[in-house]
């Protein structure tokens, strides 16, 4: 059985079409915006729509499906695990970043066709 210390499972949308780009070393990433949805009620039994915003990336293989079967609005269903990283952008300030590191990927919906 796969690990459960650090496994995220994320079903939603692209919110945007993935960027992929190379690595010095020549392997691809990938980095997506992904939105879930649940849906709660207010304090009056009110329904309301609550989306959260993900960070995703993934490498290799997985990066280069990424690039040829996904697009903004595209239904995706995702497993990978939890990382969190820090670096000093152009003004020297340190920023913080948690992302998922997607390693296995689902596509939902209407059926995809490769991208060319």
């Amino acid at each position: 059985m796969k690990s459960l210390r650090n496994n995220v499972q994320l079903i939603g949308n692209l919110g945007a079409d993935p960027k992929v780009k190379m690595l010095e070393n020549g392997r691809k990433y990938a980095l997506l915006s992904m939105a879930t949805d649940e849906f709660l009620s207010d304090e009056k039994g009110k329904p309301f729509k609550n989306t959260e915003w993900h960070r995703v990336v993934a490498f290799g293989k997985m990066a280069e499906f990424i690039e040829k079967f996904t697009h903004k609005g595209k239904e995706v269903a995702l497993e990978g695990k939890l990382v969190h990283r820090s670096y000093t952008d152009d003004t020297g300030k340190i920023q913080f970043i948690s992302e998922v590191v997607a390693d296995s990927m689902t596509l939902l919906g209407k059926k995809t066709e490769p991208k060319e």
